[in-house]
This record gives structure tokens, C-alpha cells and sequence, in this order.
């Protein structure tokens, strides 16, 4: 069976592993003040220009969104996203865990529009009664979407630009970084670094076994932020294990995490070729990512099963269901070669 349920039921990049080995018998400082960590944040300020950058490493991705936000916000503060954003659906309410209310708007493709929070942020501060409100304290995006979907160059200048003139951090959650980098034809890390607040290159779904790299690409991280992090239970006691893997992801010239996303971008196409042209599945979502969406005859859904590994993502009619199929890092040319000559 191929296994395209999700891009994180795997485990780690055997460059990352070998590293992991090779390292394993040092031994370092904790909470991230080992060397590792330290030579694989230089790594990433290089990666994107950004020499002041302060970088943090957490454990996963629903710890770094809820650590992040609570950090950036005041007590009487949310969080704006769109209605699809992973903080809203998926996130078990991690966020208002915190005590943050999370104020979603209605999404484009899986994307928040610059006029839309822009119309929110009018209204608010046009309401006479605004004090007795949640007040909108920064603005969430997920670079890609949770639909597999892109903001153009445009899209994101556009809501950098907003977020500048309200006074509001713009953050970037990159759990898919590295496939949304590789899809994209004007958006890079060191364009990201630019253009947002903070953002995230994750690293669970892309190549690690576990971890997130925080990037503050102008430095000016909250105060005391390894403490809030360990409040959170977001920091490792072995931070290394993240900073090694880390290290390994970005030491060559041309980064392995960016090859990683290259491929499993380019696997992605040829399933979608497969599922397009072969079995005339219609896309449900029209994504340039690793996750491919489509509309699936109910009558074909024992078949796939038997074969493949996939998500149902919900009805379409009473024939047909909309369904995601994700390649990641560990998807290979064979498993894609094994499905052509099965739907030949």
C-alpha cells in the first residue's frame, strides 16, 4: 500500500538520522544552548539573510502556534485567521486554551485577505463600544494553507503592508514550509523574512522527527522567551535533538530541507497527472502543494483503499467524496511508479 494520509506517519530523513547518530555520543549543554543549536541557528539566519534573527526551537507545531500567540498578545487580545486556519480547526481550541480568542473570517481557498481584515479592523475601531470587544492583536496566516493553497508575493506584501500601518505582527506558521517554498515562483525564506513578524520552518512534517525552528527575523523576540516557552511545554530538556536535526537540514550549500520540499512537490504533480488524466478526477481544491484534493467516485473508494493511504475530507453529493492525498519527503518515484501501473 502507498501511503499518502499525511506528510508527518513517517519518521525522520536518513541524512537527519545518520546525523542524529553521529552526534549522539557528545555531550552538551541543555534547553537549547548547545552548539548544535547554535550552528544550526546561524544556519538559518543565512538561509534567510537575516544576520539578527532571533531563533527559537520548539517541540511541535500546535505548541509553537499556541506558545507564539500568547507571547505576542496581551491578555485582552486575539488572534485574526481565516475560517480553514489550523488554529481554528485543528488545534483542539490550544489557543483559547491560552485564553485568546481566536477571531476567524470567511477564507478565499484556504487564504485571509488583506481587504477583509482590513473591513474587521475598520469596524472595529470604528465601534464606539470596542473596549467591551476581544481586541485583534496580530494576524495568522499558514504558509501554504491548510488547503494546499499559496498567497502570491502580492498577497503577502499586501498583508505585511496592513499589518505594519495597525501596528499588528504579522506570523507565519510554516509547519509545510518547505512545499509551500518549493511551489511557489515569487516566495522565498529570505522574502518571508522580510515580509513577516515571526514565522515558524517546520520541521515534523518536513524531513525531522520532531521540531520547529521560530525565526524573529529583526530580532525583538518578547522578553524572557525560553522561560515562556518552558511555561508552554514547548522546550526540550534535550534541545539539541532538535538543533542537530536542524543543523543537518540546513548545512549544504543548497539546504536539504528546500531539496525535500523540490521533490515531494514534484511527486505531488505526478499524482495529480495520475488522478486527472488517468481516473478524470476533478480537483477539489486546486493546489500547487504536496496535498492534492480530489472528487472521488464513492463506487472507487474500496478500490483506492486497498492501495493506497488517504484521508476523506468530506461529502460532495450524494455520489461523490472529496478526498486528500499528501506526498511528503519520504514519498519515492517507485510508490508513484507502483500507482501509474496500477491505473493504467
Amino acid at each position: 500500500m502507498v501511503s499518502l494520509e499525511s506528510d508527518y506517519n513517517n519518521g525522520v530523513h536518513p541524512k537527519v538520522l545518520e546525523h542524529l547518530g553521529v552526534t549522539n555520543s557528545q555531550r552538551t549543554a541543555s534547553y537549547g544552548d548547545d552548539h548544535f543549536s547554535q550552528h544550526a541557528r546561524q544556519l538559518i539566519r543565512e538561509a534567510c539573510q537575516a544576520p539578527e534573527a532571533e531563533i527559537y526551537f520548539l517541540a511541535g507545531g500546535t505548541q509553537t502556534n499556541a506558545t507564539i500567540i500568547d507571547c505576542l498578545l496581551q491578555p485582552y487580545e486575539g488572534v485574526i485567521c481565516c475560517d480553514t486556519a489550523h488554529i481554528n480547526v485543528h488545534e483542539a481550541g490550544a489557543v483559547e486554551f491560552t485564553g485568546h480568542k481566536v477571531l476567524a473570517l470567511p477564507g478565499h481557498d484556504g487564504r485571509l485577505v488583506a481587504d477583509d481584515v482590513a473591513a474587521y479592523l475598520d469596524a472595529y475601531y470604528a465601534d464606539e463600544t470596542a473596549e467591551h470587544m476581544v481586541r485583534p492583536g496580530m494576524v495568522y496566516i499558514t504558509f501554504p494553507t491548510e488547503l494546499g493553497t499559496l498567497y502570491s508575493l502580492q498577497e503577502l506584501q499586501d498583508l505585511s503592508h496592513l499589518c505594519e500601518h495597525y501596528g499588528l505582527p504579522l506570523y507565519v506558521d510554516g509547519a509545510r514550509l518547505a512545499y509551500g517554498l518549493a511551489a511557489s515562483p515569487d516566495v522565498d525564506l529570505p522574502t518571508l523574512a522580510h515580509l513577516a513578524s515571526v514565522f515558524y520552518i517546520g520541521g515534523t512534517k518536513c524531513g525531522a522527527l520532531c521540531g520547529e525552528a521560530v525565526v524573529f527575523p529583526a530580532g525583538h523576540a518578547p522578553a524572557h522567551m525560553l522561560s515562556r516557552i518552558k511555561q508552554h511545554g514547548a522546550l526540550l530538556a534535550k534541545s539539541r535533538v532538535v538543533g542537530a536535526q536542524f543543523e543537518a537540514l540546513f548545512s549544504d550549500p543548497s539546504p536539504l530541507y528546500l531539496q525535500l520540499g523540490r521533490e515531494a512537490v514534484e511527486l505531488a504533480m505526478r499524482l495529480r497527472h495520475l488522478f486527472t488524466h488517468r481516473l478524470h478526477y476533478r480537483p477539489f481544491i486546486d493546489s500547487p502543494t504536496n496535498q492534492q484534493f480530489f472528487i472521488v467516485p464513492n463506487a472507487d473508494l474500496p478500490f483506492l483503499r486497498r492501495h493506497i493511504g488517504f484521508e476523506t475530507w468530506c461529502p460532495v453529493d450524494a455520489g461523490h467524496t472529496a478526498c486528500r492525498f499528501v506526498t511528503s519527503w519520504a514519498t519515492t518515484p517507485a510508490e508513484l511508479q507502483t500507482l501509474e501501473e496500477l491505473f493504467r
